[in-house]
């Protein structure tokens, strides 16, 4: 435990007092892409004008001033999403040496919470829904009038689970939900009617099965040196 990291926990534990544990999870998913065509039919405006950004879609990117608790808490998190504040304080101690209360914990789980470091989402189990990868292809010809109403459509729909840019031909892909194939079909009939000038194709693959979900804790020991 350095210095400094007691001069906060004081600090919390004056500020917050002896509040109630909080859970958390942070964890992501990633597989590889598939092969695309020679030639992207999006070159043609991609050219003569900027992409929209990615963070036109999501938050402003954290800025975060990480401390070595904050790299352990991530990683136990990863490991472990349903560790309460308390019990996360005790695996601090005993596995890493750290020695916080459970309110500063609390706190930096928050904090980290609000300042996007992680996300959260709850998923339910592939037995209720299926899952399909979308790939949209775009419509150069009219994409400019309408590109950003489908965007919306795609990242505001119920049926969404992930939303995201890639480079390609087919630069705007989703994982999907839907409760049955019936109900997967009739979405890209609703989509086409409304959205179909905007895109040229659109590609969906069921996903069969779940091989992995989840970020491991390692990976968090990239994610910054932290403070010694």
């Amino acid at each position: 435990m350095t210095a400094e990291d007691g001069a906060s926990d004081a600090a919390d534990e004056a500020a917050a007092g002896d509040g109630p544990d909080e859970n958390a999870a942070a964890t992501a998913g990633s597989g590889p892409e598939p092969a695309e065509p020679d030639g992207d039919p999006t070159e043609s405006f991609s050219t003569s004008r900027p992409r929209h950004s990615l963070r036109e879609m999501t938050d402003t990117e954290p800025e975060w001033d990480f401390k070595e608790r904050d790299v352990m808490i991530l990683r136990e998190l990863a490991r472990d999403p349903q560790l309460s504040a308390r019990e996360l304080t005790d695996v601090l101690e005993e596995e890493h040496g750290i020695d916080v209360s459970h309110v500063t914990v609390s706190k930096s789980i928050r904090n980290m919470r609000d300042a996007n470091v992680f996300r959260e989402a709850i998923l339910p189990n592939e037995a209720y829904f299926s899952f399909s990868l979308f790939e949209f292809q775009f419509n150069p010809e009219h994409f400019e009038d309408g590109w950003r109403d489908a965007m919306e459509h795609i990242r505001e729909d119920k049926s969404t689970l992930f939303y995201f840019l890639c480079d390609g031909a087919y630069q705007w892909r989703a994982v999907m939900m839907f409760p049955s194939s019936e109900a997967e079909s009739k979405w890209i009939h609703e989509f086409y009617k409304e959205h179909g000038k905007v895109i040229n194709n659109l590609r969906n693959h069921a996903l069969t099965n779940v091989l992995k979900f989840g970020t491991d804790p390692e990976l968090f020991e990239n994610i910054t040196d932290g403070e010694k």
